[in-house]
């Protein structure tokens, strides 16, 4: 019987290390693979024009690291190559854009790119999503409720629009 318990704990130990190198090794790959996306695309949109597609992806690298100032701009050139493209590739951009901005706190430069990614992509539920965030950072209370009522109709399971939504109606009904 004593022996059962340290055989235990030692095993319980061991599972819980396995457990934090598997992670702890994920991690490591998962930023491996980010950097070397990075390196491939920065060497390569140094040399040669990309195509949209590549300046969403540098883009959304740049976003991740936080670094708004560079996305904005590698999402400007990818709006530009993309002229012609299909709308959801360019409403991607926007969308990102518009979060970069977000990012900056230009909150009137998010609500007009999240608009143009909506005009192109009329159910992208994460845009709408994000244009209702924007909206409540202005204290466009109205406006964001509806925007979250949008993402509701195509998508009524959503979490995010629910709970915001939710939200700004007992707010809503505080105020009044």
């Amino acid at each position: 019987m004593d022996s059962v318990l340290p055989t235990f704990y030692l095993s319980f130990l061991l599972a819980l290390l396995a457990g934090a190198c598997v992670v702890v090794f994920r991690q490591i790959l998962k930023s491996r693979k980010t950097e070397n996306t990075l390196s491939r695309l920065e060497n390569k949109l140094k040399t040669d024009k990309g195509t949209a597609q590549e300046y969403y992806e540098l883009g959304s690298i740049y976003l991740d690291k936080k670094m708004f100032a560079q996305a904005v701009n590698l999402y400007q050139k990818g709006l530009k190559q993309g002229q012609g493209e299909e709308a959801d590739n360019l409403a991607l951009i926007y969308n990102g854009l518009g979060y970069a901005y977000f990012a900056q706190e230009q909150y009137d430069l998010a609500i007009r790119n999240y608009k143009e990614a909506l005009k192109l992509e009329p159910e992208y539920i994460t845009a709408i999503n994000n244009l209702g965030h924007a909206y409540e950072r202005k204290k466009l209370t109205a406006q964001a409720l509806q925007a979250y009522e949008d993402t509701l109709k195509y998508d009524p399971n959503n979490v995010t629009a629910k709970r915001r939504a939710e939200s700004l109606r007992k707010r809503l009904v505080t105020s009044a």
